[in-house]
């Protein structure tokens, strides 16, 4: 595999890390829409500045895995990069670092808009995407990751694209004050289905990996309590998602085009059948990125749907 190849599909991951960085943006522009508070800049440095952190994470997974699990052939590839030196520990740890580097640079014009709110949401997503695999109690390791990805990709990042886009029509706060402008409780809630998908990402990774999280001593949902578990995890968080859009035209206001992500539904059932079907990488590998697109397909439609009035 050349250099390039590596960096590209076993790095960067952009047929995963691209759609679940846009999923919850697009949710939050959606909404902004139909609140009247869209602003297209701060939601395109919202969604590049959250792409950014969650490469950073990819990047630091895989560095700690060469690091401390060299003898793991999880990516034999990477190890055979590293033996051959197209691949260096130090590469990696500069990648992270431009990484953070270039969030930070999106950072500064967030804060100039949002204040220090806006600034305290990104560092909560850097710390919670580095902590991942990396630092001193790296949260995957201790079956964490589930609950987080459901939180940080279906409430935080929602939040944190919402508020900026909102904040920015106002009178700024002024970049080192800690106001936050008041936001409606649809607001928290209202990601949580397209989150719900994107951890379906994660649990697919997690079955498909799990010989290689037991051999690192990585307790997930899938090598605690096995396979059974992962996939009754997956359907309901499936189901989760397939819901939410009847309750949100019946109970919080908003017209029927809100049942559009249901177009996304054969593709859902396939992915559900599917992950119950196989167990091996083989026969998993293609979904990760198939899922990962599901949850942006179907976050652009419940956009297109909220944006409705």
């Amino acid at each position: 595999m050349r250099t390039r190849e590596l960096w590209t599909k076993l790095l960067l991951y952009p047929g995963h890390t691209l759609p679940t960085a846009a999923a919850p943006v697009l949710v939050a522009v959606g909404l902004a829409i139909h609140d009247g508070v869209f602003a297209p800049l701060p939601a395109l440095l919202a969604f590049l500045g959250s792409w950014l952190i969650h490469v950073a994470g990819v990047f630091m997974d895989n560095h700690e895995l060469l690091r401390r699990h060299p003898a793991v052939a999880e990516h034999p590839e990477l190890l055979a990069a590293v033996a051959d030196r197209r691949l260096a520990l130090s590469t990696l740890r500069w990648a992270i670092v431009g990484c953070i580097a270039a969030s930070i640079g999106v950072g500064a014009y967030l804060l100039s808009i949002g204040g220090f709110a806006a600034v305290a949401i990104g560092l909560l997503g850097l710390a919670a995407s580095l902590g991942y695999a990396g630092g001193p109690l790296p949260y995957a390791s201790r079956g964490w990751a589930d609950l987080l990805f459901l939180l940080m990709f279906g409430v935080v990042a929602v939040v944190g694209a919402y508020y900026v886009q909102a904040v920015s029509l106002v009178a700024a706060p002024g970049p080192w004050t800690t106001r936050w402008i008041p936001l409606e409780a649809t607001v928290y809630w209202i990601g949580l289905p397209a989150g719900g998908l994107v951890t379906c990402v994660l649990i697919v990774d997690d079955v498909r990996d799990r010989q290689w999280d037991r051999l690192k001593g990585w307790r997930t949902g899938a090598v605690r309590w096995g396979i059974g578990w992962s996939r009754v995890e997956f359907t309901l968080l499936v189901v989760l998602a397939y819901a939410a859009p009847f309750a949100c035209w019946a109970l919080s206001g908003f017209t029927a085009w809100v049942l559009l992500p249901l177009a996304t539904l054969p593709a859902a059932w396939a992915a559900v059948r599917a992950f119950r079907t196989h167990d091996s990488t083989a026969g998993l590998l293609e979904w990760t990125p198939r899922v990962a697109l599901l949850s942006l397909a179907y976050s652009a439609l419940l956009a297109l749907g909220l944006s409705v009035r």
